[in-house]
């Protein structure tokens, strides 16, 4: 069922998903090929907001920033997964992979040198600040349009 809480969530934690792919896109490789990055990330921000922000409101502030926490934690983890599925689907165009195996392998070690490369400063206090804060809004929202 559609909430204030929800809608406020979905469009907070979409704003932080291009946020964070503003702040990734400098990190990566001068070759990479980005294509919908950005909308993609916001699209997976705004779904996870809705379904674990949105859904989790009502408790206290430790648990709302908990909360915050863990929905940009999932929301990196998709989105770093997504962006890893469509390089391996880049690659496989090219006939760079042996068999489905080796693709689907290909993903987790994908997915891992992302990671790598998302180990920067910056970008890991606004990924665990504003997804603190973004529990924490969430909340505010649930209170204020019940």
């Amino acid at each position: 069922m559609p909430t204030a809480a929800k809608l406020i969530a979905a469009v907070y934690y979409a704003l932080l998903g291009l946020l964070a792919s503003a702040l990734v896109m400098p990190l990566m490789p001068p070759d990479t090929i980005f294509g919908y990055f950005q909308p993609i990330c916001a699209a997976i921000g705004a779904v996870c907001g809705w379904r674990i922000a949105g859904t989790l409101v009502g408790a206290p502030l430790r648990l709302a920033l908990e909360t915050g926490v863990r929905t940009i934690a999932v929301q990196v983890f998709y989105s770093v997964l997504g962006m890893a599925i469509y390089d391996m689907v880049l690659q496989s165009m090219k006939l760079r992979y042996d068999g489905p195996v080796e693709a689907v392998q290909a993903v987790f070690q994908i997915s891992v040198d992302y990671l790598y490369i998302m180990l920067n400063g910056p970008l890991i206090a606004t990924l665990l600040i504003g997804g603190a804060f973004g529990g924490v809004v969430a909340e505010w929202a649930a209170k204020r349009w019940r």
